[in-house]
């Protein structure tokens, strides 16, 4: 539930104002209170008489409410507020937000911010996956906003549904998942270190040529920053993605299995869990061919050798203070395959995925899961890697 909460909801200019009346109805009958701010244009879309009925409250478009010199207070929203909203935000807002612009009431309030900012993108396609909004995003996600769209929850690459506002009761479901699950109040996390593991690995067959995966990495990422967004100081070995994360995550960027290995393994002793998401590539090229190696009229033999087991590794550190995560990407047999892995990685509790679900795992923004630990298993919908990644801390928690 959302009780008491008091939630700053920024309109703007788009042809999506009309949902913001279905957000404050939710946040409203989630108990919460909001304070509707919204721009010029948004008032083209959606009247301020129809907010106003809703919230019970006056909608603050100007920064002069009026001709005597009375004036509202940016800086007032951004101490009273426990979060803001925008739902929609136009590309033209993102960007301002972005680049500090403070041209209206919306854009000076949320530079006053001191609450978490959720934004929910609404745009065109085209405009959505423009390098300056992609970029525009990024930056924002970088600064801790957390961005809310269809079939990724916070920013993914993917562009499939992109553009679109996400559904109102989603945008609800991720402020109330925000403040009951460590994340606002509850900093379940505080003082926990955790490390994990993200994207592929590549094991060189010669200068331009390697053995490797599909992964994007995103399900670790996301992973990363919900640990983060709980309070725990979080250590993030990455394969070779192109994904950007929080500054305050302390990344570390690999290639190979083994570099992975060796980096995990200095720096699993000072953690309190291991988060192995990575798909760390099985097998390796047994010679490294140091030029280029030419086609020929013959068939081509690489011989393999196996890689490094990370989480068996660990899981023989494993001490009774410690816990890990490990993951189970299977194409058969996946509940007998994923039990098995449990007890030979010494694992606490095992994320099973399956290819053999269309949406999910390697390059999509969906994931659907089955948490599987000695006491039995659990079956999850369908949905957004950053709310899997919920799903996967909540259990972390309650076995720490």
């Amino acid at each position: 539930m959302l009780t008491g909460k008091k939630i700053v909801l920024g309109i703007t200019g788009s042809i999506a104002a009309y949902k913001s009346c279905l957000i404050i109805r939710q946040l409203i009958k989630h108990g919460a209170e909001v304070q509707v701010v919204i721009t010029s244009s948004g008032k083209e879309f959606i009247t301020p008489i129809t907010l106003s009925a809703l919230t019970h409250k006056p909608v603050i478009s100007d920064f002069f409410s009026q001709r005597d010199g009375t004036w509202n207070s940016h800086v007032d929203l951004g101490l009273w507020a426990d979060a803001m909203l925008i739902a929609p935000c136009t590309a033209a807002s993102l960007g301002k937000m972005c680049h500090g612009i403070a041209d209206n009431m919306l854009i000076t309030t949320y530079l006053s911010m001191k609450a978490p900012v959720f934004i929910a993108p609404a745009m065109d396609l085209d405009m959505y996956k423009h390098p300056s909004t992609q970029e525009n995003l990024k930056t924002l996600v970088e600064r801790g906003n957390h961005i809310i769209e269809p079939a990724s929850g916070y920013l993914a690459s993917g562009l499939e549904g992109k553009g679109r506002m996400e559904d109102p009761d989603n945008i609800v479901e991720a402020l109330e998942h925000f403040f009951n699950n460590g994340v606002g109040e509850y900093q379940d996390l505080a003082g926990k270190k955790i490390l994990i593991t993200a994207g592929p690995t590549y094991e060189k067959i010669d200068p331009v040529r390697f053995i490797g995966n599909y992964s994007s990495g995103k399900m670790g990422f996301a992973l990363a920053e919900e640990c983060r967004r709980r309070g725990a100081k979080v250590t993030l070995v990455a394969g070779p993605v192109s994904l950007k994360c929080a500054e305050d995550i302390h990344r570390i960027d690999v290639e190979s299995c083994q570099q992975m290995y060796d980096t995990c393994m200095e720096n699993f002793a000072s953690s309190d869990v291991a988060i192995l998401c990575a798909a760390v590539a099985d097998f390796k090229p047994l010679a490294y061919a140091d030029k280029k190696i030419k086609r020929e009229k013959d068939n081509l033999h690489i011989d393999l050798q196996p890689t490094q087991d990370i989480a068996a590794s660990l899981g023989k550190l494993k001490t009774n203070q410690q816990r890990i995560v490990a993951f189970a990407l299977e194409t058969n047999d996946e509940e007998t395959n994923a039990s098995a892995k449990l007890v030979k990685k010494n694992a606490d509790f095992i994320v099973l995925n399956s290819t053999r679900i269309p949406g999910t795992t390697f390059q999509a923004d969906e994931n659907q899961i089955t948490i599987i630990s000695k006491e039995g298993k659990k079956e999850y919908e369908k949905k957004s890697k950053s709310l899997v990644a919920c799903d996967i801390i909540d259990k972390l928690v309650s076995i720490l």
